[in-house]
């Protein structure tokens, strides 16, 4: 197959910083499911008439897959009825918003533009079922995020002072055993810490159980992805999400890192501070600050969206605390076992809510605070703060000033006067756009031949018509080309095709493997040959991509 885009604008900023003018007018070919350069050859072409021509978009943090969401379409059947799917649709994939089926989930974002998606909390005992409903999920290419820092085996070897090349070992194992792409920390020892009835977890306070601390653990865990050399740096949930004052923990943590690659998740979430007299208020000015003068450190927001929503998350800790905020008044609480927790609490953010109303002036805050839009990452921890569809809206929210102020006269009276939004001058480009949305993810990610259109790259090409209006712009792409099968045609389905997942594999020393035989005969109740997902059982069989990995020592 050959296909030939012609008369679009091409919109590249990674291949721009090689002397290829981005925004220009050029052709993009595909062929066999590559970007290629342009030829003569017979190809399908289309005739975009300046057009923007951009990547395939990359989410590296939404929660689409594994046990938390699954819980969450039990939970949450007034979605589905909420939000029906449309008459006519193309695969009769389902309904739902906050929490679709793995089908429409794959169809939702692709007629957004996006053709990588990353599920950032895969527990190990869920792994093999979260792969499963990945399989399932058309016209993306996923890959997911381990969580470790709260595992037993992991505190139990820190706190006996195992050396660091044993818990390397170790990691190295449990990637390759569950198919994982990265290391998530939820709550570093504060979801372990729950079960012995602790509420809540500092920087430095001990487990109650194995005495060690969160600063501890994520140390151990950055110094073993870098030695292990993966290619995502550790992808952290920080202790005492949503809690006024977490503000000096995420500074702290930032510090913590002493240099080392740290990813910040969810940041708008750990942003707060305790001033004013409903102690509760922004800190996205010292947090940018920080960020802004630490390379070393990438962040996304997690925007609060307003709406209906439903919250699922590994911090049974913060999950616990929140049950009582539930709308509807249900929620979902589960310890699993020598691994992690979860729970799930539906949601409504509302704007005239003064917490709700300062939460989402915050995450814009960040956004337009923090400088480098190589280390910013648009997300809205689908479904936490709100639903991934709602990314259109958030585009324009950042991108058109006037737009953005006009939402905000519309708030809580007192979160406008407790937020320096108003005097945020700053708009994002269509540059920066597809730099937050497709170029930096790739580079974070390592994904080497995704985030750009230059020859070589994945044939994931999207081609937006260009709107004053942001949102309108956004929400429907015109084209949609995954490894250069037309899949989206003027912001519809018109065909699905199986994605790939990608896994990384880093080199780990072997004689783990007794060690780990023993754990899971002992504690698990089950072999640890069984707990290994084969690349065989991976999208039907079609098996992984594989990113290999060349650690580095400290």
């Amino acid at each position: 197959m050959r296909v030939r885009l012609t008369g679009g604008r091409v919109l590249d900023p990674t291949t721009g910083e090689n002397g290829v003018a981005t925004g220009a007018t050029r052709t993009v070919e595909i062929h066999d499911g590559r970007l290629v350069t342009p030829t003569d050859l017979p190809a399908e072409e289309y005739d975009l008439g300046g057009d923007i021509v951009l990547a395939g978009g990359i989410d590296l943090h939404s929660h689409i897959a594994g046990g938390k969401m699954n819980l969450a379409r039990l939970l949450m059947q007034e979605d589905r009825r909420a939000y029906p799917e449309l008459p006519g649709a193309f695969c009769g994939c389902g309904g739902g918003r906050a929490s679709p089926s793995a089908h429409a989930t794959g169809c939702r974002y692709s007629e957004l533009g996006y053709t990588t998606v990353f599920e950032p909390a895969m527990v190990g005992a869920n792994a093999r079922g979260a792969h499963l409903e990945m399989a399932d999920i058309p016209n993306l290419d996923t890959g997911a995020y381990l969580v470790l820092g709260n595992d037993d085996y992991l505190l139990r070897l820190m706190a006996a002072g195992a050396q660091q090349e044993q818990i390397n070992a170790y990691v190295g194992w449990m990637i390759e055993a569950t198919q994982a792409f990265a290391i998530k920390i939820v709550n570093p020892g504060g979801i372990n810490a729950f079960k012995f009835n602790a509420r809540r977890m500092n920087l430095d306070e001990g487990n109650p159980h194995y005495g060690v601390t969160p600063r501890t653990v994520l140390q151990t865990l950055i110094r073993a992805v870098t030695e292990l050399g993966l290619p995502h740096p550790i992808h952290l949930h920080g202790c005492n999400l949503g809690i006024p004052g977490n503000d000096e923990t995420t500074l702290a943590t930032i510090l913590a890192a002493e240099g080392r690659r740290l990813h910040l998740t969810h940041l708008q979430f750990h942003s707060y501070g305790t001033e004013g007299d409903r102690r509760f208020s922004s800190s996205a000015a010292r947090i940018a600050e920080m960020v802004n003068a630490h390379p070393n450190i990438s962040v996304d927001v997690g925007q609060v969206m307003f709406g209906q929503t439903i919250t699922a998350s590994a911090d049974y800790m913060s999950q616990y605390r929140n049950r009582a905020f539930a709308s509807p008044k249900k929620s979902i609480g589960m310890d699993i076992e020598l691994d992690a927790a979860c729970g799930v609490v539906p949601f409504e953010y509302r704007d005239r809510n003064f917490v709700n109303a300062l939460q989402w002036a915050i995450g814009l805050e960040l956004f337009l605070l923090v400088e480098d839009p190589w280390r910013i990452f648009l997300t809205t921890d689908h479904p936490n703060g709100g639903p991934f569809t709602t990314y259109p809206h958030l585009m324009r929210l950042l991108m058109d000033r006037d737009f953005r102020n006009a939402q905000l006269a519309t708030l809580h009276k007192a979160a406008r006067s407790h937020t320096i939004l108003e005097s945020i001058t700053r708009e994002y480009t269509l540059e920066e756009m597809a730099i937050l949305t497709r170029a930096a993810p790739a580079r974070i990610l390592g994904l080497t031949d995704k985030g750009h259109l230059a020859p070589g790259g994945v044939g994931d090409v999207v081609v937006h018509t260009e709107d004053s209006d942001r949102e309108k712009m956004f929400s429907r792409a015109r084209y949609v080309f995954k490894n250069g099968r037309l899949v989206v045609k003027d912001g519809e389905i018109v065909e699905t095709v199986a994605g790939t997942t990608h896994v990384a594999r880093p080199e780990f020393d072997r004689g783990i493997e007794k060690d780990m035989e023993r754990w899971f005969d002992e504690a698990v109740g089950l072999k640890a040959k069984h707990f290994r997902i084969a690349d065989g059982e991976l999208r039907g069989g079609a098996g992984p991509t594989i990113l290999t990995c060349e650690g580095t020592s400290l």
